[in-house]
């Protein structure tokens, strides 16, 4: 007998993104196609397949595993090992085997073509049914209690299926083939209220809080200024801008090839996007911002509001300014109380909080819903399980096993409560997806943040890892390298190893350590945390430093705090918060970022040469730059071109700090920190570092701000560890 004709069986052990996927009913397929019998079922590491039949078929099979695979699989291994035959012949899926693993779970997945094409079919049987979903489609991390990934570890156990659910989630040839979410108006979850009400509510002006698949929303018609007005300040949101969700994004904003793939891709994040003028979009959407956050619709629930409303809805996170969004049907009637006028909600658990992904063209701004909790690969692996416990603001935390490092969604500042008690509960139920017991913990170095608190608690071994060195090594590590490598790390403030705040550094760096060889020249910030609040304090402060005459009628009286409270800074973000106020933009803000994000967008699209900077002996002279901005300024030159030669003349001074420690030096550079997310910055430094014949990289997958931190501890304690037994 030929050799490829011979009867073989075969175990193969299939690990990655494998469940909750539509992986079995392929598996079955396949197995089919190739003639194959035998079985397929999930375990707690992922799937495991028996299969027999003849060996080139076997081969075949195997390879198709992973070329094949549905659309939202990943698979990562497919170990093989040679069994005895048993002369099967059919095919089957198998009832799961529970036990210990991290097999891992998938992310929710929008809406998908076929299921919105029943949702408004009126001869379909789910015919306006607000949770239809798929193999290829509805909740996934959101709903999943434990592995493997069956209907009865999920949050819908207590729906039980109705009969007709069971024939198509039983027929192989039916696309809801083992769809472990599936139901219909008869057997699944039912909302708190009818969607013509829920639209009525919406025309008449009112603030709807709308159950989502990872928590609440806020919704109210984009257009109605009053409603929105009200949101606004019911929320206690001054100026931040609210997400506009919409089945129409070019009617709202100007969208290019990148932009739209990036609002349909499967996480539906949202994208910001240059505002079109008279756009029907209420002003106090994005007060003063040329900017509007916009996404798709990404629940069969969200499809249905849209196309009844038949406009464009504010959609933002049911909570309070930076608290964690609100989960629970409790917990949002009492934390959204004096906020929601009515309340859309369902009798689904969510089992896990995830705030909607927000993404700007290149890089990641909040990595949650959608792409959580895909795994990202470290450079060297774990050799025992990791927790990074990230930062203060932005808050996220990593679980590292092996190579792989499960970054959390976005938790929120944990300088509120409700942010801290959110960090807990949602780490506990990592840890318990991932079945894991963390040897390590990671850790940044400031020792008033929460999370270096938390991490002091813990019974394991701790590594502090400075903060800039954390978002360098996030950079790094994304792409696979450990260094070394030179890093600009930008950002507004982060604890240094001197015990001052850094934020403008040159670092020389791999995953196990660094070397600051360049700074941002430190100021006092007057009044401490004040000074973060009011940019004018900042603007004084560099003022006095450039020899300048200061213009607030404040300043004689703060300008005492210097001798109580007023500790030093090297931040980038705090001199960019200082031209803001200088060129009149924002005296005060209230949220981060404000004054920065408000310069870049006087700057954009304007052309002018930098402001000239010293860098002497590793010391870049940031009140150059304030001093030749006052100096335009005093003289009448235009505030855009003022803002624009501030920004050039920031990505000349750092490309020369880099360009002169790359002559002896890494001839790589990473570009990291939330400063990084001003494009016309990170553009500008970026273009004149390859102009020297430098290779640079930037973030894609990870966020440059503190939403990154816990990556790059992730991967430097791995790194620190890995020797260790």
């Amino acid at each position: 007998m030929t050799v490829g004709y011979k009867l073989q069986r075969r175990r193969l052990e299939v690990e990655g993104i494998v469940q909750g996927v539509g992986f079995r009913p392929f598996v079955h397929g396949l197995a089919l196609r190739h003639g194959l019998g035998g079985f397929v079922l999930n375990t707690g590491r992922g799937v495991t397949i028996e299969a027999e039949g003849l060996r080139r078929e076997l081969d075949a099979f195997a390879a198709a595993l992973v070329e094949e695979a549905p659309p939202l699989a990943d698979v990562r291994a497919v170990a093989q090992i040679a069994l005895g035959t048993r002369g099967d012949r059919s095919f089957a899926i198998a009832p799961s085997v529970p036990g210990g693993g991290a097999a891992a779970v998938p992310a929710d997945a929008a809406t998908c073509a076929d299921c919105l094409r029943e949702l408004f079919d009126p001869a379909d049987r789910r015919f306006r049914h607000p949770f239809i979903s798929c193999t290829q489609c509805g909740p996934r991390f959101t709903i999943v209690q434990r592995v493997p990934y069956d209907r009865s570890n999920t949050t819908m156990a207590s729906f039980a299926m109705c009969d007709a659910c069971r024939v198509e989630y039983e027929d192989p040839a039916d696309r809801r083939f083992h769809a472990e979410p599936i139901a219909c108006p008869d057997c699944g979850p039912r909302l708190s209220m009818e969607v013509a009400d829920a639209v009525a509510h919406l025309r008449d002006g009112a603030i709807l809080a709308v159950k989502g698949l990872g928590g609440y929303h806020l919704a109210c018609r984009a257009a109605d200024e009053a409603a929105v007005a009200r949101l606004r300040a019911r929320k206690h949101r001054e100026d931040k801008p609210f997400a506009v969700m919409t089945t129409a994004p070019g009617k709202l904003a100007h969208v290019d090839q990148t932009e739209a793939a990036l609002l349909s891709c499967p996480p539906r994040p949202i994208v910001l996007l240059r505002a079109r003028r008279g756009a029907p979009v209420a002003e106090s959407v994005a007060p003063g911002s040329p900017w509007l956050g916009v996404m798709l619709p990404y629940t069969p629930l969200h499809h249905l509001l849209l196309a009844d409303v038949g406009e464009a809805l504010v959609m933002t996170s049911a909570n309070r300014s930076d608290e964690p969004i609100a989960v629970g049907d409790d917990e949002a009637r009492e934390r959204l109380a004096g906020i929601a006028d009515a309340y859309l909600a369902h009798d689904r658990p969510i089992h896990r909080r995830c705030e909607d992904s927000v993404v700007r063209r290149e890089h990641v701004i909040r990595r949650s819903r959608g792409m959580a909790p895909r795994a990202l690969e470290l450079p060297v692996a774990a050799r025992r399980p990791i927790v990074a416990a990230g930062a203060e603001l932005k808050s996220t935390f990593c679980v590292a096993q092996g190579r792989d490092a499960f970054i959390s969604p976005h938790l929120g500042d944990l300088d509120s409560e409700p942010a801290h008690r959110a960090f807990r509960e949602d780490l506990a139920l990592y840890l318990r997806m991932l079945d894991v017991r963390p040897a390590v913990v990671a850790h940044d170095l400031h020792p008033g943040y929460r999370s270096t608190l938390w991490a002091q608690e813990q019974d394991a071994l701790l590594v502090g890892v400075q903060h800039h060195h954390a978002h360098a090594a996030a950079c790094l590590a994304e792409h696979g390298r450990e260094g070394p490598a030179l890093a600009l790390v930008f950002d507004g403030t982060g604890y240094g190893t001197d015990g001052t705040l850094w934020g403008g550094e040159l670092l020389l760096c791999d995953l196990a350590g660094f070397e600051r060889l360049a700074h941002l020249e430190p100021v006092p910030l007057p009044g401490g945390e004040a000074a973060i609040r009011q940019p004018w304090r900042v603007a004084a402060a560099y003022l006095e430093r450039a020899g300048r005459p200061v213009p607030y009628e404040r300043w004689p009286l703060v300008r005492q705090s210097l001798a109580v409270n007023a500790p030093t800074s090297s931040g980038m973000g705090r001199l960019f918060d200082a031209v803001a106020a200088l060129v009149g933009l924002r005296e005060e803000v209230s949220y981060e970022g404000q004054a920065a994000i408000e310069l870049e967008q006087l700057a954009e699209g304007v052309a002018a040469a930098p402001y000239p900077c010293r860098f002497e002996e590793g010391v870049l002279h940031g009140a150059d730059l304030v001093a030749a901005a006052h100096d335009d300024l005093a003289a009448g030159r235009d505030r855009a071109e003022v803002a624009a030669a501030f920004h050039e003349g920031v990505a000349e001074a750092a490309v020369v700090a880099a360009g002169t420690a790359a002559e002896t030096g890494p001839r790589t550079v990473v570009l990291s920190g939330g400063t990084f997310q001003n494009l016309r910055l990170r553009d500008s430094v970026r273009a004149k570092l390859v102009g020297r014949g430098l290779e640079v990289l930037v973030h894609r997958q990870v966020p440059p701000n503190d939403g990154g931190i816990s990556f790059g501890q992730a991967a430097v304690a791995a790194r620190r560890t890995s020797s260790c037994a």
